[in-house]
């Protein structure tokens, strides 16, 4: 498993069902929303990518699509540890609609997601073997369940001669990940797809440079 994410959705509604109906992105909405979200920040332009490859972006690169009903932005700068400490002027930007927080990264299995409605937390969740549970608040979602019910146990495999620790959580961060990017956002990165999957090839996101204000 090799899949990173750093990922807003800014949605009116279930994100899947929205994502599904998609085209073009308009270069110039997707422009305006990149201003309302990062104010201050000067952009620039660049080559544009499928959302495949959208969700893990170079460093000081943001790929962004807003079409009416829903917006997204891959992002590193929102994989944060603690999703309910995500900047307060992007959970404002969410007012009257559904935000969805998704990060990931392989190279330390760790997983975090958060559902705002209406500016709201509802959910958010924070994992990884090595730290833990680091943040869980609000009622797990459905999705989650077998999770936690230990129906998805790792398979630890103990060096010769070695006694292997129990795996710290009832679940690998990474297989939860995919299942909650695929109830989130409608698509996955790695997995066996779904009839309803979205094709993440098939969604094209703006791709902008951007420059952050310079701090005193």
């Amino acid at each position: 498993m090799g899949a990173k994410t750093g990922l807003l959705v800014y949605a009116d509604g279930a994100v899947p069902g929205l994502l599904r109906q998609v085209g073009a992105p308009e270069l110039a909405r997707t422009a305006d929303m990149m201003r309302r979200l990062y104010p201050g920040s000067q952009f620039e332009p660049c080559e544009s990518v499928e959302l495949w490859d959208a969700t893990y972006p170079p460093k000081g690169t943001a790929y962004a699509a807003s079409w009416p009903g829903v917006e997204v932005v891959g992002d590193r700068r929102v994989m944060i540890d603690f999703p309910s400490r995500l900047a307060e002027h992007l959970v404002a930007a969410s007012a009257g609609r559904r935000l969805v927080l998704h990060a990931m990264h392989s190279v330390v299995d760790w997983l975090a997601f958060a559902v705002w409605e209406d500016g709201r937390l509802l959910r958010s969740l924070s994992v990884s073997p090595d730290g833990g549970i680091i943040e869980n608040i609000g009622e797990p979602l459905p999705f989650e369940g077998p999770y936690w019910a230990g129906e998805h146990p790792v398979d630890v495999t103990p060096w010769p001669d070695e006694d292997e620790e129990p795996y710290p959580l009832p679940f690998h961060p990474l297989e939860l990940g995919e299942a909650a990017l695929r109830a989130l956002c409608g698509f996955i990165l790695e997995g066996r797809p779904e009839p309803d999957d979205i094709d993440a090839d098939a969604v094209v996101l703006h791709g902008f440079r951007v420059r952050e204000p310079a701090r005193p």
